[in-house]
């Protein structure tokens, strides 16, 4: 509990005044996933191997943006500072505990962007959202990677909606303009996204799968693979929660 308030105090004073309500989950993550490291680690070496993979694709390597770059355990940042000239890292929230070891390990082509990727505050504007139109910006952009984050979209859009009537269906626009996003970009892109979440007993009896994508197919995958992101212990003893991944 001590490191987990130090870490967000530290980060408390960098984050923007808008994004500072999202540090406590930010800090919650960072401790489950250090309680959880090796429940986890099968699906993070999977997410480095497909961000890496997509990257040897790539005729140049300037610039690659990593969008949902939060803890970096499931990015291979290393390797990503040594192929390419600049790294971008784009969340809401970079905790002080990922600032500190991206200056200790000396990346000095790492660049970080605070941004609400989800598109939400548009839609509540009345516009069309286009999360990812600020990547036409970027120059000598070679790789995007969108990094376990479509998920959360739909999560976080769901808590600000609530029980509006046409909720899912915003969620759906969301999830649809950030596949889309990707697709109309002038560079190689990676989409790593968990699709659906399952709870499991420890006879292997499914009780409960819930769609995160909600109804939105993202076509023929490269690789699939299961990450339990609540093993069994985490919460209770008896049940785990297995979110199934895709990579394209």
């Amino acid at each position: 509990m001590i490191l987990e308030a130090l870490n967000y105090a530290a980060t408390f004073p960098l984050t923007s005044a808008a994004h500072r309500p999202f540090i406590r989950a930010s800090v919650d993550l960072w401790a489950r996933a250090t309680r959880c490291a090796n429940a986890w680690a099968e699906h993070e070496r999977r997410t480095k191997a497909s961000i890496l993979s997509a990257a040897g694709k790539c005729r140049q390597r300037r610039t690659v943006v990593v969008l949902g770059s939060g803890l970096l355990r499931d990015v291979p940042i290393l390797e990503l500072s040594r192929l390419f000239d600049t790294v971008v890292l784009v969340d809401l929230v970079h905790l002080a505990s990922v600032r500190t070891w991206i200056g200790i390990k000396g990346l000095r082509n790492v660049r970080l962007i605070e941004r609400d990727l989800s598109g939400l505050d548009q839609w509540l504007a009345g516009e069309t959202p286009e999360p990812l139109a600020f990547l036409r910006q970027v120059p000598y952009l070679d790789l995007v990677v969108s990094a376990n984050l479509l998920s959360q979209i739909g999560v976080g859009a769901a808590r600000q909606l609530g029980e509006k009537a046409d909720a899912d269906a915003v969620i759906r626009q969301l999830i649809m303009a950030h596949i889309e996003g990707l697709a109309q970009l002038p560079a190689e892109t990676c989409l790593v996204t968990d699709t659906s979440h399952t709870v499991i007993d420890r006879k292997g009896v499914r009780h409960d799968t819930c769609d995160l994508l909600h109804g939105v197919s993202l076509g023929l995958a490269r690789e699939e693979w299961d990450w339990p992101v609540i093993p069994f212990g985490e919460k209770d003893m008896d049940y785990q929660i297995v979110h199934s991944v895709i990579a394209r």
